[in-house]
């Protein structure tokens, strides 16, 4: 597999000490090894949020279906993300969706993003899973005055995108609210919640297994050929047939599997922190109190939340650069800026600290649809940081897709124009990770 980083960013490295492997280890989400000749109406590579909701979907409806994954389920994003279920997917401005896909697809992408939302809080009721649920909404937190009044101009435009009503919280009240940490203010967006994105990923592996799914780990797929039944592909140890083919893989997707994707994702590394379990002392002492998600309202963000046993998460974009000395490098700099935000905790220990990578495209929204030029493949990939929702709700968009549900059935769920609309590939092709190096510089510029 060609893919645009060295090994290390494929490897157990960057997660060793991920803070959700505590609960749900590795072994926890192990699946057969793929062996021999398998046969099946649909094959999915890769088991994260998107392969495994398609296979869910796809079992439920009676499919048969065979999911492989390179390593195991949720080896990628899926297992060791930040876990924000909120709006989001996509980074395109109005003003740019309009001008791209026409008239209303604004409307239909803010549509997707409340939908997806609701689509993984239907699904957990649904299954019954237990996922550490906490946090009603989420806060854009105001790292200065300025920023402050921005979101106070931006407000009715937010509700209006929306349709519903969001809360300011001024400087002064912050602390009664329990989000005391030096910020300027806060908006509080009341949709989606925080989770446990292990225990989500392994309600839905045990979920796609009850229905009927085959998932296999440790079988990467190496080659996709079409056929005259379909398409043949080709793993280590098996040789899969399969009338039609799924590929969500985002992040961790490689360049040559279909060529298509070639120069079309580009990964972009995050790095996170976990604090042990806090006292309600430690706690009281900085004034973060509440469990509330909350990210800084600019470009190169800060992202935290409290868990329900008082740990704090906190996390920010990482480095150009995938190795274990430059993991070291980016996770002192994590505890820095964390220091920086939450000082009462300087002496609090951090024992978890992880990387992994989330998923852009050049059209700043994610793909969902048909592989061009490879009739019965679909693809779904980049969604900017905001996959636990966006991925899993196009699983099932992908489903729906392979199986050719009609617009009346009242289950599939409705794919934006600028979803449906192939993105391009990114400029400087191999090279194309020196547009971060860029777009990081222009956002510490502006951000300050």
């Amino acid at each position: 597999m060609k893919r645009p980083y060295g090994h290390y960013a494929y490897s157990l490295g960057p997660i060793r000490k991920c803070a959700w492997t505590e609960e749900i280890a590795a072994v926890d989400l192990q699946v057969p090894t793929a062996s021999g000749m398998i046969i099946a109406d649909f094959a999915i590579i890769g088991g994260g949020y998107t392969g495994l909701n398609a296979a869910l979907a796809l079992a439920e409806a009676g499919a048969d279906v065979a999911l492989f994954d390179a390593e195991f389920p949720g080896f990628g994003a899926s297992g060791r993300n930040g876990g924000f279920c909120c709006i989001g997917g996509a980074r395109a401005s109005d003003a740019q969706l309009e001008r791209r896909h026409g008239r209303g697809a604004a409307a239909e992408v803010r549509q997707a993003e409340m939908a997806a939302v609701a689509h993984v809080a239907t699904l957990i009721d649904r299954l019954g899973l237990d996922v550490d649920r906490h946090s009603e909404g989420e806060a854009m937190m105001a790292h200065s005055p300025a920023k402050f009044e921005a979101l106070r101009r931006a407000q009715p435009e937010i509700d209006r995108r929306y349709g519903v009503k969001t809360r300011l919280i001024e400087a002064s009240a912050l602390a009664e609210h329990g989000l005391n940490s030096g910020f300027h203010g806060a908006l509080i967006l009341p949709v989606g919640f925080a989770l446990h994105p292990r225990k989500y990923l392994a309600g839905l592996v045990a979920a796609a297994k009850s229905a009927g799914a085959r998932l296999f780990g440790d079988s990467p797929v190496t080659a996709i050929a079409p056929a005259a039944e379909g398409f043949r592909l080709t793993t280590p140890q098996a040789s899969i047939r399969a009338r039609r083919l799924l590929i969500s893989t985002n992040g961790y997707s490689a360049e040559n599997l279909p060529p298509w994707l070639r120069h079309r994702f580009l990964p972009a590394q995050s790095s996170m922190l976990a604090t042990r379990v806090m006292s309600p002392a430690e706690l009281a002492a900085q004034g973060w109190t509440s469990p509330q998600m909350a990210y800084e309202d600019r470009r190169l963000l800060h992202y935290f939340h409290l868990t329900p046993d008082n740990r704090m998460v906190f996390g920010q974009r990482g480095g150009l650069i995938a190795s274990q000395a430059n993991d070291a490098r980016i996770a002192q700099k994590v505890r820095a800026d964390f220091d920086r935000l939450f000082p009462a905790w300087r002496a609090v220990e951090t024992p978890h600290h992880w990387s992994g990578m989330v998923c852009l495209t050049a059209s700043l929204t994610p793909f969902c649809g048909a592989i061009p030029e490879l009739p019965g493949a679909f693809a779904a990939f980049g969604y900017h940081g905001n996959g636990v929702a966006m991925g899993s709700y196009c699983g099932k968009a992908l489903a729906d897709l392979a199986l050719g549900s009609n617009g009346n059935d009242p289950d599939r769920v409705a794919i934006p124009r600028a979803f449906a609309a192939p993105p391009p590939r990114f400029p400087l092709g191999p090279l194309r990770r020196a547009w971060l190096a860029a777009e990081y510089g222009w956002a510490r510029l502006t951000d300050r």
